[in-house]
């Protein structure tokens, strides 16, 4: 794979000097105009053998453009509350805004070839782990992003030769580490799998380019061009959405278990949810839960009980142990990103449970409804929420999916009552009498939804909301059962 990047290309000075100036102008033109329009973000990811001129470029990268609009992540071993999220999570936390650039020496290829390397992971897992990120790439560039990938090779005899000059000028001594001779000897090892991960993971929305590092002019033209190439083919060719026509929905939910059942009593409730509660104070406090992360969704009709079910919860825990995060519609920063990143930025440590009033499936029910989206984007979302909650519960992260289901009788007497008693009039907005003139899409929605989402690790609860007691008690004891 790597032949053709060891033709020895070399650029003269004056042929260099002539062309810096054109292709910087080029590069800075262009990167205005990603600004300008912000209408998607540019992912660099930077990758190759140790001492073939990656931190080089770089620096040479962020001296050529406007720095005030990229910003660099050196990728080093993760720390301690890196490990207790699932592995993407810091990646996810550091992508750009539409209109910036993101430049990430090392990236989430780096860990996957050194734990190869090193006989830590068999080829089956690397494959694995290979597939995860093809299909990460896949939903960034669906979302808009530009990724450019830059892999920076020497031969062998080439990496000797770097490594001993730069030994030898104690100006860039510092430069050369026990680890990188480390590396040198495993050359062979490395250059197999690098050619691997290359060819598993170079697809048409995520091309790898493959840069020369013998000489630094050559190299540095390279990878200006390359870049430059890539934005401006996507500037010149604007995004085309798609014409997708969405399937015919599933069939509606039964309401019939989930509608009219014996009310619980109010004795029945106190006494159990005394209980309940006792159980997952203990739980929370237990060694297990410690080690591990816990996130309950919590998804449903207007007026379903939400609020109240997620109060039951936090008043049998320590304050330290919880969060609860609310989700409304995504702020401007938010907007900027794909749809979900401010999902992963929350996502528990270990010892914590997260609650989510609302999630990542607005975008299959709300976004649906309401036409934010296209139905290419709402139909994409169902295999990648899977793949997502995928990665939490492969991290251990124990995931609850609550889906809380009201009749609409039942739904219009709450609304009734949330108007008539002053204080409960700020749960009612015009928001709420609209959505329910949608019931009928809504129902369809969330079938759809059901459907397609509920998968062996991460399973739907469905919750019989109308006994609105009945509902607490049932979500407690799920909760405690998926704990357990």
């Amino acid at each position: 794979m790597f032949e053709s990047a060891e033709l020895d290309h070399r650029i003269d000075k004056p042929t260099y000097q002539a062309e810096v100036p054109v292709l910087r102008q080029a590069l800075l033109a262009a990167q205005a105009e990603v600004f300008a329009k912000k209408e998607f973000p540019i992912v660099v990811l930077i990758g190759g053998v140790d001492g073939a001129g990656k931190g080089e470029t770089v620096n040479l990268l962020n001296e050529w453009m406007d720095p005030r609009h990229i910003a660099t992540h050196a990728v080093a071993a993760p720390s301690d509350e890196e490990r207790e999220r699932p592995r993407l999570w810091r990646f996810w936390r550091a992508l750009p805004p539409k209109g910036k650039m993101g430049i990430f020496f090392g990236s989430w290829y780096t860990g996957p070839i050194l734990a190869r390397a090193y006989g830590e992971l068999k080829l089956r897992g690397l494959d694995r782990k290979l597939e995860d990120i093809v299909r990460l790439e896949r939903m960034l560039t669906d979302e808009g992003a530009l990724i450019v990938k830059l892999w920076f090779h020497l031969s062998k005899d080439a990496q000797r030769k770097r490594l001993r000059s730069l030994e030898k000028d104690r100006l860039t001594r510092w430069r050369v580490t026990e680890l990188d001779w480390k590396h040198f000897e495993l050359y062979d090892k490395f250059s197999k799998i690098s050619a691997h991960c290359i060819s598993r993971t170079s697809t048409a929305n995520a091309p790898w380019t493959i840069v020369e590092g013998t000489d630094a002019r050559y190299r540095s033209l390279t990878a200006g061009k390359a870049l430059l190439d890539a934005i401006r083919a996507r500037l010149d060719q604007p995004r085309v959405v798609p014409a997708v026509h969405a399937p015919p929905s599933v069939a509606a939910i039964d309401a019939g278990p989930l509608a009219s059942r014996e009310p619980t009593s109010k004795d029945k409730y106190e006494r159990r949810l005394g209980k309940l509660q006792r159980e997952l104070n203990l739980l929370s406090r237990g060694k297990r839960f410690r080690s591990g992360s816990a996130l309950a969704i919590f998804e449903g009709m207007d007026a379903a009980g939400k609020g109240g079910a997620i109060r039951r919860i936090t008043g049998a825990l320590d304050a330290r142990a919880y969060r609860v995060i609310p989700f409304a519609a995504p702020t401007e920063e938010e907007r900027a990103q794909p749809y979900l990143w401010r999902f992963w930025r929350h996502l528990p440590r270990a010892g914590q449970l997260a609650i989510f009033d609302r999630s990542w499936y607005g975008r299959v029910l709300v976004e649906r409804v309401e036409k934010f989206c296209s139905p290419a984007d709402w139909l994409r979302a169902y295999p990648e929420i899977n793949d997502f909650e995928d990665q939490l519960t492969q991290h251990g992260t124990v995931l609850v999916k609550l889906w809380l289901h009201v009749t609409p009788d039942e739904q219009l007497r709450r609304f009734e009552e949330r108007q008539r008693i002053a204080y409960k009039n700020f749960k009612i907005t015009g928001e709420d009498w609209r959505n329910r003139e949608k019931w009928d899409d809504y129902v369809a929605a969330t079938s759809d939804m059901l459907d397609r989402t509920s998968t062996p690790t991460a399973p739907w609860t469905l919750v019989a909301a109308d006994d609105k007691l009945g509902a607490r008690l049932q979500i407690l004891e799920t909760l405690i059962d998926r704990l357990s």
